[in-house]
């Protein structure tokens, strides 16, 4: 048989606990090309610039860039 609890936890301690089960406010970022609100550390929706270097056509949103960067690819 498991284990009970001897003692009814109060509302007060059970509510204790629960203080801290909230959500927190997803953190937002400026685009540098177009100054657009977007996600930290994903590509702007808006013009398909990230890290300043266009990743994604807007226009054609299946079609991805070609990488003309030749550190590009490599993992550091």
């Amino acid at each position: 048989m498991a284990p009970l609890p001897k003692k009814k936890h109060s509302r007060a301690r059970k509510g204790g606990r629960a203080a801290h089960h909230f959500l927190s406010k997803g953190a937002l970022s400026v685009c540098q090309q177009c100054r657009s609100v977007k996600l930290p550390h994903r590509v702007c929706p808006t013009c398909g610039y990230y890290k300043g270097r266009s990743v994604v056509d807007v226009q054609d949103p299946g079609v991805q860039v070609a990488e003309t960067d030749e550190h590009a690819g490599h993992n550091h």
